[in-house]
């Protein structure tokens, strides 16, 4: 499904798994470069909307990255199926390698800036949900940027943290510190699960996620 056409880019995604999963792809309209976020589950599903992605790119769509925002199992259950499909890289937030079974090519870490032929995405570490949790921007040259954010941020709090309150005060600190002091409101959140949201909408309530303490 097309969730945004932009100017040099367009975002695709699909949800898969029982746990509505969502499975983001972003391709390069001039180069056909392809960044895959989170090959969650159904491989058969995943390499549809690699092949349907075709149509946003006059260049030969090849899939340069698959990313793994956490190593979570229900983000990870089509990522050998797929790596071997398409040939392509793997990463995931260095904290979290060691935790996803198939092997990362490319470990993740705060700051890191990915180059793809025709748009860039920065790594915005998230320590909390897992330890490695990165979440992806990519800043739109003619619009709001856009932000993928695995399961540390949703539509009304940040992400499952166990009920272990120096997990939560982490994550609502990444959350709070490199996102929204960061981001500015008009930014798209992207989720791992469920519907998308913007900071604007959800800025008005981090003193109540802080008080309530998920």
């Amino acid at each position: 499904m097309m969730l945004a056409d932009l100017p040099e880019a367009t975002i695709r995604y699909i949800q898969v798994s029982e746990m509505d999963n969502n499975v983001y792809l972003l391709t390069s309209k001039s180069s056909g470069a392809q960044v895959l976020i989170d090959a969650a589950d159904d491989a058969h599903a995943i390499l549809e909307l690699l092949a349907d992605a075709q149509e946003d790119t006059d260049a030969e769509a090849r899939v340069a990255l698959i990313v793994t925002t956490h190593a979570h199992w229900d983000h990870v259950r089509a990522l050998a199926e797929v790596k071997e499909a398409t040939g392509a890289r793997t990463a995931a937030g260095a904290d979290d390698v060691a935790d996803i079974a198939v092997p990362t090519d490319v470990p993740l870490r705060h700051g890191d800036v990915g180059s793809f032929e025709g748009f860039d995405l920065e790594v915005i570490h998230l320590r909390g949900h897992t330890p490695g949790s990165v979440a992806l921007l990519y800043r739109d040259p003619a619009g709001p940027a856009h932000l993928f954010t695995g399961d540390s941020l949703f539509p009304g709090g940040v992400g499952n943290t166990q009920g272990d309150p120096e997990r939560f005060a982490s994550l609502f600190e990444d959350v709070s510190t490199r996102i929204f002091d960061y981001l500015p409101d008009d930014t798209v959140v992207h989720p791992g699960h469920g519907k998308g949201t913007t900071l604007g909408a959800e800025r008005g309530s981090l003193e109540e996620w802080k008080q309530r303490g998920w």
